[in-house]
């Protein structure tokens, strides 16, 4: 690895190992970990390729500590949840919707183009491994029920007809920038437009804390370019699939929140918020075939509701 100044950013979240660093200069980003790590960087390097909007990776290989590294391009210093935060409002500014619908059509446009061919139970490791559902019913068992796996069944009749792309599975403002889409720790085979059509619609999950939100306006101009984009590439529209796309985006969510510590009041207010939103979606799925998290409260509402309830 060629020798140069590293300043920490961050310790890799999840059940990822490693940290990240930037450059000096700000013009490249060095990432270590393990094994997930070396495969993460060979994903990318494939979607690179077919012409998906990531990052050139630059160079790779063992460090001196024994760690896999991987130096790529930086596509910027903002992510758009940045940007969004710096701007102040509580809507999103026009500007961030526009760029965020600019790299998810080119993201929606090169996986329509390559699409990976079906295969048994292709479909049901997607819920699986986008849902996390391992742990989310490790976690919580009383979630593990006849009526959660059949509406799970439903969502994967309605999408056995959508073609497969390899996608981000965590696809969101946080990980977009103007120039491409970063992080690609959880990638893996997807029904078409998984990864871009949500990314307004998820902002809901994160309680109302990050400061924005999307506009009924906003939410329907940024399907109307994915729609536009994906039959653009020969391919259906993508939004009809949007509550599908929730359902599963809700489980991903509860992915390991159930908290350790009892005195942690926020963990644990945090974790019934999402099992709450859950719920609120498998309700609205099963009696509409589709999710409008413009019902969903926000985490104050329910902590407020619990208070009043007389519960923790």
């Amino acid at each position: 690895m060629e020798a140069t100044d590293w300043q920490l950013v961050k310790k890799r979240t999840a059940d990822a190992d490693g940290a990240v660093y930037v450059s000096a200069d700000g013009t490249r980003y060095r990432r270590t970990g393990g094994e997930a790590l070396r495969a993460e960087a060979a994903f990318q390097e494939m979607v690179a390729g077919l012409g998906y909007p990531v990052p050139r990776v630059l160079e790779h290989g063992m460090d001196a500590d024994g760690m896999f590294c991987v130096v790529e391009e930086s596509l910027g210093a903002r992510s758009l949840h940045e940007l969004a935060v710096a701007d102040g409002g509580r809507d999103l500014p026009e500007a961030v919707v526009d760029q965020l619908a600019q790299v998810s059509a080119r993201l929606l446009h090169a996986q329509s183009l390559h699409p990976v061919g079906p295969d048994r139970g292709a479909l049901r490791r997607w819920v699986e491994q986008a849902g996390w559902t391992h742990n989310v019913f490790a976690e919580n068992p009383d979630l593990d029920t006849a009526r959660t796996h059949q509406a799970l069944g439903r969502v994967m009749d309605e999408l056995a007809p959508v073609p497969l792309a390899w996608g981000h599975l965590d696809y969101g403002l946080p990980n977009v920038l103007p120039a491409g889409v970063i992080d690609w720790q959880h990638h893996g085979r997807m029904p078409l437009g998984y990864d871009v059509v949500p990314a307004l619609e998820v902002i809901p999950f994160k309680g109302g804390a990050k400061g924005y939100s999307a506009t009924p306006a906003q939410r329907r101009r940024y399907l109307d370019v994915l729609d536009a984009a994906s039959q653009a590439a020969g391919g259906p529209p993508v939004s009809p699939h949007l509550g599908a796309f929730l359902l599963v985006k809700s489980l991903f969510f509860l992915a390991l929140m159930r908290p350790t510590d009892p005195a942690r009041t926020d963990k644990h207010q945090k974790w019934q918020y999402r099992r709450h939103l859950f719920a609120k979606g498998l309700e609205q799925y099963e009696h509409a075939g589709t999710v409008d998290t413009a019902l969903f409260p926000t985490l104050d509402d329910v902590a407020a509701g619990q208070r009043a309830a007389g519960h923790p």
